[in-house]
């Protein structure tokens, strides 16, 4: 029976693991727990009612509604935003050679990210501080802009 859910922001999600996925590695070669597993516990353990991640995620997500259910975990509601990619349309990582964020401009930041995300912040924000980006943002935020995008070509001038 295939795996189904409503994604908050990309829709109906549905995933047949035996076929589309396989065999779901829950201990790797080294000992170690694996990802799947880990972070099923975890969420469960720290009591996620909702989880929001990238949308490269997106496609492991029914994998890990299958654990939690075999485990009589609460599966928690999920959002899966769009994320930032290069020319090649890989994601912006360290694997990718993205360069690291600039910390000491939490403001610049915060507002790069919004417009990113198609939330259209305000000019006047960027003599504000991080406590009215994150206020604006908590009042103007606007889900819908997101809906149907899915991987976006971060513009040289965002990141």
């Amino acid at each position: 029976e295939p795996v189904a859910f409503e994604d908050g922001l990309q829709g109906r999600i549905r995933q047949r693991i035996e076929s589309e996925v396989g065999d779901i590695l829950i201990r790797r070669r080294n000992g170690l727990i694996a990802y799947h597993l880990a972070v099923v516990v975890d969420d469960h353990e720290q009591g996620m009612t909702e989880i929001v991640r990238g949308v490269d995620l997106l496609g492991v997500t029914p994998v890990q509604i299958f654990l939690q259910r075999v485990l009589g975990f609460t599966t928690p509601a999920y959002m899966h935003f769009p994320i930032a990619v290069n020319a090649d349309g890989k994601k912006l990582s360290k694997q990718t050679g993205a360069p690291a964020v600039d910390n000491t401009h939490p403001v610049r930041n915060l507002l790069q990210c919004l417009t990113f995300l198609d939330q259209d912040p305000p000019a006047s924000l960027a003599t504000g501080s991080v406590a009215d980006i994150w206020e604006w943002a908590r009042e103007n935020w606007h889900p819908e802009r997101l809906r149907g995008r899915h991987d976006l070509a971060a513009p040289r001038e965002y990141f």
